[in-house]
């Protein structure tokens, strides 16, 4: 049986990928800030819930009491504010949780993982391009893919493969308060704010949590042995 690891399984696309392997029949561990969300993730399939920070070397050190075979970096926020606005606590929480959450996930997953273990970032189109207002999240989740870059060399010989799955905007809470600060912004509708967002996305609409899932799932299979250090955007063609 496969363990894995779902950081921020409390919600969105943590959720959905905790969900994909505990139905396939492996044996899922997933962590997060709220204990009621965990338990709603797992919604009576067995799964193991850990409340933990993400950015508490502490805390992420003592989840790996056993190996995993699969461990995905999911924990990550958004920050929106022009970078003159933005404050340094608002910067450094960014980071802590998006980059420092990632390292420190991998850094410890790696102790033990064995042979034919992946290491998987849920990163973002974000991390393959900039954009106005998310400075932190952008700097965050370019950091993320060079980490992935940089590990997938160092592992490569040990038989394990790290890579990053770069969403554009999906359909989850994150994505809602991204479309309502649109809205408020710019005093438009949600519809409205809604297909600004979208307007890159040759598809013209939101990402569902199930295709990122499915990205995710492919780059854990047997069929993704040989895939090494890349970023699969899942976006539409946008990018």
């Amino acid at each position: 049986m496969q363990r894995v690891l779902v950081t921020g399984g409390g919600s969105g696309i943590g959720r959905g990928i905790a969900r994909h392997f505990a139905d396939q029949g492996a044996e899922v561990t997933i962590t997060g800030r709220r204990a009621d969300a965990l338990k709603d993730t797992d919604g009576g399939r067995g799964m193991i819930c850990r409340s933990a920070d993400v950015a508490d070397e502490a805390q992420v050190s003592a989840l790996f009491d056993q190996p995993f075979d699969i461990v995905i970096a999911n924990a990550g926020i958004g920050h929106t504010a022009k970078l003159v606005n933005t404050s340094l606590a608002d910067w450094q929480n960014v980071l802590d949780v998006n980059l420092t959450g990632t390292f420190l996930t991998f850094r410890e997953a790696l102790k033990s993982m064995q042979a034919g273990g992946r290491l998987i970032a849920v990163a973002s189109t974000a991390g393959l391009q900039g954009g106005p207002n998310i400075a932190s999240y952008v700097a965050s989740k370019h950091a993320v893919i060079g980490l992935v870059r940089a590990l997938a060399k160092e592992v490569a010989r040990q038989g394990i493969t790290c890579n990053a799955v770069c969403p554009g905007f999906v359909d989850t809470d994150m994505g809602d308060a991204a479309v309502a600060g649109v809205a408020q912004k710019f005093g438009i509708s949600q519809e409205e704010a809604a297909a600004r967002i979208t307007s890159g996305n040759p598809m013209r609409r939101m990402i569902t949590v199930d295709e990122v899932v499915s990205a995710v799932a492919f780059l854990a299979s047997p069929g993704a042995s040989m895939v090494n250090g890349h970023s699969l955007a899942v976006s539409g063609g946008e990018i």
